[in-house]
């Protein structure tokens, strides 16, 4: 499945469009992780196990959003945008959702 945040695809010309596909992960920051941003956000530096979830949680909304544009019978997903909320009361959860268009391609 090609992915891209372009219109099109280099090579290739679209010949169907299946609409727009989603792809959604919510999920939760444990305590320690946030202990340890806290600690960082005093001393400085990057907080690796945000980071870690966060990669996580991305590559899973995509895997989630090229199933279903495969369920379809796409080729590829173009336009393709990632967007980050944090939820709760306490900002204790993250989403982290994609969108593109599903598409079938051909040899241009």
């Amino acid at each position: 499945m090609i992915v891209t945040t372009t219109t099109n695809v280099e090579g290739y010309r679209i010949t169907g469009y299946y609409g727009i596909v989603f792809g959604e992960v919510v999920t939760g920051v444990n305590f320690l992780r946030d202990f340890g941003a806290g600690i960082r956000n005093i001393v400085g530096g990057r907080s690796s196990g945000y980071e870690d979830e966060l990669l996580k949680a991305r590559r899973e909304a995509q895997e989630e959003m090229e199933k279903r544009a495969s369920k379809m019978g796409a080729h590829a997903i173009v336009g393709v945008d990632f967007d980050y909320e944090v939820l709760g009361a306490d900002g204790g959860m993250l989403m982290v959702t994609c969108s593109g268009t599903a598409v079938t391609l051909a040899q241009a």
